[in-house]
């Protein structure tokens, strides 16, 4: 990796993988402007206010930035319609480098941010899609897997006994780094996963013996799931969360990666080392 006066937009810059990203970024002694609605600051960087949903936003935030890292619109389901006016203005101001991140479920082309995947190459001769599997956070943050746990000591899903290479949002960011860093980009799409396949048995088994507390994975069916959701989120989003669910449970996510490892140079955490850091720092 090679220090360089480039600056970097990281949007989403309080969010999970946002914030880990802008952090390695300044700690190796990156430039870095951290974008959020409310221009929140964030150790070492410039903060700057930014809304997808707000082009009078995007000018400033680009000015002076040569590579973005970019967290699509949340809940939006049709980020193209945004991000794509938003990424032709950041090549016309200078921008050569983008880093997108998608999801291990969503291929080049497919629905949602898949549009933005297919058209990055297009517009950047430097470019990375992140697609990490599900994130270890979403049983210990504000995720709706984390509420329940908090709750009532459960997990519930339509994925039966299906496994995931669940990934530590901190591993995501130091893959996000080098893509934003190095002398080379990518100029590939990266599925980002874990050292282990879990099921959410697997999980529960794992918080149990970390943490002291039972927690048990409760197998809804693909109905009971969407119903349970769509009492939480719009029904088109519960129906979409409930068919990842589905394709969880046929065997869509159970697989590993080496792109940690490989890019970092160093092994991607495991689930049990993840939640034990997580415990002795809200211990």
């Amino acid at each position: 990796m090679t220090t360089t006066t480039a600056t970097t937009l990281v949007t989403g810059a309080t969010g999970t993988t946002g914030s880990r990203t802008a952090a390695q970024l300044t700690a190796a002694g990156h430039r870095v402007k951290a974008a959020s609605r409310r221009a929140t600051p964030v150790a070492g960087a410039e903060p700057v206010t930014f809304d997808w949903h707000d082009p009078t936003t995007h000018a400033a935030a680009l000015d002076g930035v040569d590579r973005v890292y970019l967290i699509p619109p949340l809940g939006d389901s049709d980020p193209a319609a945004i991000m794509l006016p938003f990424l032709q203005q950041a090549r016309a101001a200078g921008v050569h480098r983008a880093v997108l991140l998608s999801s291990s479920a969503i291929p080049r082309g497919g629905p949602a941010v898949g549009t933005v995947h297919q058209a990055l190459p297009d517009l950047f001769e430097q470019w990375a899609v992140l697609r990490p599997s599900w994130f270890m956070q979403n049983f210990t943050d504000t995720h709706a897997h984390a509420r329940s746990i908090r709750d009532d000591n459960t997990i519930w899903t339509a994925t039966g006994s299906g496994r995931v290479g669940f990934v530590d949002a901190g591993d995501i960011a130091a893959v996000a780094v080098h893509a934003l860093t190095d002398e080379q980009a990518p100029n590939t799409d990266l599925v980002l996963t874990g050292p282990e396949a879990l099921s959410h048995d697997d999980i529960a088994t794992v918080i149990t013996e970390v943490t002291g507390r039972t927690v048990t994975h409760r197998r809804l069916s693909y109905d009971q799931m969407r119903d349970r959701l769509t009492a939480q989120v719009p029904p088109e989003f519960a129906a979409m969360l409930t068919d990842m669910d589905r394709a969880i449970a046929n065997g869509a996510e159970d697989r590993i990666t080496d792109t940690v490892q490989r890019l970092t140079g160093r092994p991607a955490r495991t689930f049990r080392s993840f939640l034990e850091r997580e415990t002795r720092r809200s211990g």
